[in-house]
């Protein structure tokens, strides 16, 4: 579930109260299973997760105020911040990225949506939505050739009038398509309502901004994917709670979609069979009331009541949708965002909370 800067500020506030009443008070039991459900405890806020290639390490975005980034050893269980190298080592890829301002502030970084691109000789790259300090699209280098994983910045791709991004992927040729989910004037309460709201934008290496895709607009668009031979995309709407594949056009032309979730999909990400993986919260809960209408959304509220979720692979050539885990409402552990497949485990984010989750896939 996307938040805006404003609510997202609110949240931070709330967040050490609705931590502490949803949180144990038995240090020995903070991180304890919850059925299948197993927790890599202390990462704030992390609301997308990725796996750096041909290692064992998840790296996680930062949704909160603790780090821009955490490193998850998925074999150890254990995690660590994670901070950009010197920024002072960073080396802006003037080619790409010449209408780059210049890099970060890492203390303002607030990290959102994830994708990660295998390249070369243990390079990889990752590109972030960030929020905080400016809007914009981060790419960092990340060499794993080392003990653990290292960042270096090397450029960034402003949003449009300095609206939100939500979720980015990228094409071989380092071209990227990201989700603006709510355009200037528009709200989550519309989305929810079914009005269009936000649409898919493009850039290629070279161009100073970020262009439209016409027939991609969305009540909220959410997380996006790209198909192996690139030919097509595929986006969450999280007011329509479906997942629809597109042309990669522009226009791009509808091909075919899920059927309608019973839950709300967040992020997207392609596991290693081709599929993909999308989670969120069921939307029809009675304990919480039902996610949708026109009204004034309250993020307090939202996220103070945890509600079941509900983790899905969906055959991006037919969109038949399977399940890959489930969960009743989990006190300490809510407001799902994505699913990651690692081996033969499920590891599970959110945007607001003190974990990540993991358990065997089904």
């Amino acid at each position: 579930m996307h938040v805006t800067i404003f609510e997202r500020l609110a949240l931070i506030l709330l967040l050490p109260l609705l931590l502490a009443i949803t949180s144990p008070t038995n240090a020995n039991d903070e991180c304890q299973p919850f059925g299948d459900y197993k927790y890599v405890c202390g990462p704030e806020s992390a609301e997308d997760l990725v796996l750096v290639p041909s290692t064992k390490f998840i790296i996680s975005s930062g949704f909160g105020t603790d780090s821009p980034f955490y490193l998850i050893d998925s074999q150890m269980k254990s995690w660590s911040a994670l901070l950009p190298a010197n920024m002072a080592q960073a080396k802006l890829n003037m080619k790409a990225y010449g209408a780059c301002p210049g890099s970060p502030d890492v203390k303002t970084l607030v990290t959102h949506g994830l994708h990660i691109r295998a390249g070369e000789n243990g390079h990889s790259t990752l590109y972030v939505v960030s929020h905080g300090g400016r809007e914009a699209i981060e790419v960092f280098d990340i060499n794993a050739n080392g003990h653990t994983p290292v960042l270096t910045w090397t450029g960034c791709v402003m949003t449009p009038d300095g609206m939100e991004a939500n979720s980015v992927t990228s094409l071989k040729d380092g071209s990227l398509l990201v989700t603006i989910p709510l355009e200037h004037g528009k709200t989550l309460g519309d989305a929810m309502a079914g009005t269009l709201t936000g649409s898919v934008y493009s850039w290629a290496p070279g161009d100073k901004e970020m262009t439209i895709i016409q027939g991609t607009a969305l009540p909220y668009g959410n997380g996006i994917e790209v198909s192996t031979d690139e030919r097509e995309f595929y986006v969450a709407s999280t007011g329509l709670l479906n997942v629809i594949a597109y042309s990669n056009t522009n226009p791009a032309k509808v091909l075919r979609k899920t059927e309608t979730l019973l839950f709300v999909p967040d992020n997207i990400h392609m596991g290693s069979d081709g599929k993909l993986i999308t989670a969120g919260l069921v939307a029809d809960y009675p304990d919480c009331g039902t996610i949708g209408g026109a009204e004034e959304f309250d993020l307090a509220e939202f996220a103070a009541c945890s509600r079941p979720f509900i983790v899905t692979s969906v055959d991006p050539q037919t969109m038949e949708t399977r399940d890959v885990a489930i969960s009743t409402a989990q006190e300490k552990f809510s407001n799902i965002t994505m699913g990651l497949q690692v081996g033969n485990e499920i590891w599970i984010g959110t945007f607001s909370g003190d974990r990540v989750a993991y358990r065997k896939m089904e």
